[in-house]
């Protein structure tokens, strides 16, 4: 019977050191994610060559799959990378007007600049996938007063989405669009776009 579970590794840095790309391959990988939120077109394109050579050369097929970026709805960096545990029930501010790497233990820096005017009291942010969970409380100016609701991790430049939608950011951004020439250049396989909901 043919295995119908697909494994999908993200390349990187780490999968160009000599023998990485080959074990991952080996180990049953059968699509590769090339995420465009970091690295050249070279670099992406180096890739994607490398794969599509080993599995030419034994004879598999190996999906390509190339991720955009999509919109910086992200928050900024927290003093010195630290990394910050949230407990359920504590306050937490995202603020438009913090500095890039000022984020502390009870507040953190926003890349995208109008999300204060986009939420009110009551919404449900996600944060890091949904790892962690916040609901507005209120708004003041260019900062977004929180309560945690799913504690947990939370380090630099984590995703944010808006539960249930609603965010007026494109969808697909310039950067993204060269991005799609380069994954036709390459002749990807598929092309995700990030935070389309």
């Amino acid at each position: 019977m043919p295995r119908r579970t697909k494994i999908l590794a993200t390349l990187g840095p780490a999968t160009d050191k000599e023998g990485i790309l080959e074990s991952i391959l080996v180990a049953g990988v059968n699509v590769v994610r090339i995420n465009f939120s970091h690295g050249s077109e070279e670099e992406h394109l180096g890739r994607v060559k490398a794969v599509r050579e080993w599995a030419q050369a034994n004879h598999t097929y190996i999906g390509i799959l190339m991720d955009l970026q999509g919109p910086k709805i992200r928050i900024a960096s927290f003093k010195d990378g630290m990394k910050i545990q949230l407990n359920n029930g504590d306050a937490f501010a995202l603020d438009a007007d913090l500095d890039e790497n000022s984020g502390g233990q009870d507040s953190v820096g926003i890349a995208y600049k109008t999300l204060p005017q986009e939420v009110k009291p009551g919404n449900v942010l996600l944060l890091d996938d949904g790892k962690v969970v916040m609901e507005v409380t209120s708004v003041e100016g260019n900062k977004i007063n929180t309560v945690v609701t799913q504690g947990g991790a939370l380090s630099d430049k984590k995703g944010i989405n808006l539960r249930g939608g609603g965010l007026s950011a494109n969808a697909l951004t310039e950067k993204d669009k060269k991005d799609i020439l380069i994954a036709a250049k390459a002749k990807a396989d598929y092309v995700a776009l990030s935070f389309s909901c």
